[in-house]
């Protein structure tokens, strides 16, 4: 009882001194906080005790320094479209909602890169570039905020050409667990002074830092986009013709693979008519010449493993129609068993094992009589599965649990990770020493160091 009486204790004092600061960007409003204890997956809402809205790198410092003082956890917040339970508040304390940091601050064309703040979005940036000739790559299904996207590593449709977020942000500007500003890189586009800070901080949820600033790595738009669609009778099939077409040294944009059900339930959501059985999303990217070669190359390749005839979408209305389908994926898999929620997961698996992962968890699904839509960034070797449930039916959350936990351990056996890229937070953290054995003691250790109270987004990723 004494701990809980300092807990509150604690918690009033460290509100007054940030409502002091920030004024009525501080809530206890409990529809306010409810909406930043839930994400879209899953996960129960569990709630924090205070939602804070900042403005600027130096608000966050001083909201940390505040948080530190009283050892308060800290939950960042973007959008809140994270699946794996990233945002929840298991231990109480604050949301910190950088949603308002959304300028984007400098862009360097001449460079290929831009400076901004964590709160703006893929969608907004993509918008202020379109003038000059410029795009950012990374696209998650969400219009997500792109610290976020570094936060988790996000990745997408683009990433068998592009890369992950990994791969794309050159430099960070965070607030540590003391409230300490630290910039991790220059603009150089390599570096070998001193560890690798910037790639310490992608991917590390939350829970070693707050990301608020970003520089992010830009391409030119390219001369010639063309995307199509190729349907087979077998998802095998498709898995072998994207085996050979990455093998062949093809440079595809994008290559995507839905299933039957996956398909069905995009047709009814954005009103397309696609032969409804597994079929690939493709793009190309590149010159008028090359962007034919590939398409012919690609469709070579396709006929030869059983493919149907190619539907090109050249027009850019087309092709946005075909993507914004795809990129609503969730809500069109939702919409099949309405009032129902999606158990959400995905696995990473080398491109060589893929039909194998597929396979087992196609037969897993095959016995049970949940539905559950299938999609993925084929091209290297990333699928995902949405299965709907009743959150209230006990026997029919064991049994997506089991299907879960099966095509996780599927895809270790197949040398594959636990997640590609929505991340461990608190819905697989029983899979990470699983995956990384004594590696997670490291992880241990280095958050140990850099947040020794361990208010920095507390139960996610592993247990202290």
């Amino acid at each position: 009882m004494s701990e809980l009486r300092t807990r509150k204790t604690g918690l009033s004092d460290a509100l007054r001194e940030m409502s002091a600061l920030l004024g009525d960007r501080l809530t206890t409003s409990m529809p306010v906080r409810e909406a930043h204890g839930r994400d879209e997956s899953w996960h129960p809402v569990m709630a924090p005790d205070a939602v804070a809205f900042a403005q600027s790198t130096d608000e966050v410092a001083a909201i940390v320094r505040i948080c530190s003082a009283y050892g308060l956890p800290v939950i960042p917040f973007g959008t809140g479209t994270s699946l794996e339970g990233h945002i929840s508040a298991p231990h109480g304390g604050l949301s910190l909602d950088l949603s308002q940091m959304n300028r984007i601050l400098k862009v360097n064309a001449e460079d290929l890169d831009v400076h901004l703040e964590a709160g703006v979005t893929r969608k907004a940036l993509n918008v202020h570039l379109r003038d000059v000739g410029l795009f950012f790559p990374i696209d998650p299904g969400a219009d997500a905020s792109l610290g976020g996207m570094a936060a988790t590593r996000a990745s997408g449709t683009n990433a068998v050409r592009y890369g992950t977020m990994r791969e794309n942000v050159l430099n960070i500007t965070a607030v540590m667990a003391d409230g300490s500003v630290v910039h991790t890189a220059r603009r150089a586009r390599k570096s070998s002074a001193g560890y690798d800070l910037t790639r310490l901080l992608v991917g590390s949820e939350g829970t070693l830092g707050i990301i608020t600033e970003l520089t992010l790595r830009l391409y030119g738009i390219p001369e010639a986009i063309s995307s199509g669609v190729v349907s087979f009778t077998k998802f095998e099939n498709a898995i072998d013709a994207v085996i050979e077409t990455i093998q062949s040294g093809i440079p595809m944009a994008r290559i995507e693979f839905l299933d039957e059900v996956q398909v069905a339930a995009c047709n009814r959501y954005s009103k397309l008519t696609l032969p409804e059985t597994p079929l690939l999303l493709v793009e190309f990217h590149g010159s008028e010449a090359s962007v034919a070669e590939q398409a012919t190359r690609f469709g070579e390749i396709t006929s030869a493993h059983g493919g149907g005839a190619f539907q090109w979408a050249t027009k850019a209305e087309d092709r946005t129609k075909l993507w914004e389908a795809r990129h609503n994926a969730l809500y069109a898999s939702l919409a099949l068993k309405p009032g129902k929620q999606g158990l959400i997961t995905d696995v990473c698996v080398p491109i060589s094992n893929l039909a194998e992962a597929i396979k087992g968890t196609k037969a897993d699904l095959a016995k049970s009589a949940i539905v559950a839509p299938m999609v993925g960034h084929v091209g290297d070797g990333n699928f995902h599965l949405i299965m709907l449930i009743d959150p209230d039916n006990a026997a029919e959350v064991a049994e997506a649990q089991s299907i879960h936990d099966r095509m996780v351990l599927r895809a270790l056996a197949l040398d594959g990770t636990c997640t590609g890229e929505h991340g461990i937070g608190e819905g697989k953290m029983q899979f990470l020493v699983a995956e990384h054995g004594s590696g997670v003691a490291v992880m241990r250790a280095i958050k140990k160091a850099l947040d020794p109270q361990n208010i920095l987004n507390p139960g996610k990723m592993f247990t202290l």
